[in-house]
């Protein structure tokens, strides 16, 4: 006698889980069309060289880069915020204002002026695509779905190291330069956006520069961005 079969089996597709969480499958962008491409944040240990490798990838793909100074000096500058936000369309302009209005309405991002300014803008950027965001929480502010969120980490050594160099500094001067920008940036993640940098579940991609090289970074990070690119899209990809 052949053994009866579990109904479920014949409807579940091999390899999908039977019962629970099954992936998120709501949809992608919640307007047509936004955001428009791929944005990639990135996040970094000082001293891990991620303002360097993010600048390589931003030229790599043919993206703009925005820095950590470059998004603060936009977001609050009044003669260069047209020039983001004059661009957008119809629909990422009230793409823009829905999603900062939900991030508020969660309490994932404080009503600070200056950082309501700044999510502002990175939202903006964000609903175009096409751009490589360096550190600020960017990763904390646009959508997971259309986002690469990257981390960059080396070991503490390498980090104060090379920070000296960079720097000129004695190695105490700059194990503290390490210490106090690292804490200066987790400070502003969790208080503004109630997160910690160092929780690795929130990123696509955590790569380590002290044992991968910058060059390698680089193309793993803009492989992931046109692979993703390719999945939400459609594509070639490569």
């Amino acid at each position: 006698m052949t053994p009866k079969r579990d109904r479920r089996e014949e409807e579940t597709p091999a390899g999908s889980p039977l019962h629970g969480y099954q992936g998120d499958r709501g949809a992608v962008r919640t307007v047509p069309g936004v955001p428009a491409a791929l944005t990639i944040a990135l996040s970094r240990e000082a001293g891990a060289r991620g303002g360097t490798i993010g600048r390589r990838v931003g030229r790599k793909l043919g993206w703009q880069v925005y820095g950590q100074d470059l998004l603060e000096y936009t977001a609050q500058e009044s003669n260069y915020r047209p020039g983001v936000f004059d661009h957008l369309s119809e629909a990422q302009a009230r793409w823009v204002d829905e999603r900062l209005d939900a991030l508020i309405r969660e309490q994932s991002l404080t009503q600070h002026p200056s950082v309501v300014s700044l999510a502002r803008l990175m939202l903006a950027l964000g609903s175009q695509g096409e751009v490589l965001l360096i550190g600020r929480g960017a990763g904390c502010v646009l959508p997971r779905a259309t986002t690469l969120n990257v981390r960059i980490i080396a070991d503490l050594k390498d980090r104060i190291a090379y920070l000296g160099q960079y720097l000129r500094l004695t190695q105490e001067e700059a194990a503290e330069q390490v210490r106090l920008r690292d804490q200066n940036r987790a400070d502003f993640v969790s208080t503004h956006f109630h997160r910690q940098p160092g929780d690795v579940y929130q990123y696509d991609l955590v790569l380590n520069s002290g044992l991968l090289g910058e060059d390698l970074c680089v193309e793993l990070i803009a492989h992931a961005a046109r692979a993703k690119s390719a999945a939400v899209w459609g594509g070639g990809g490569e």
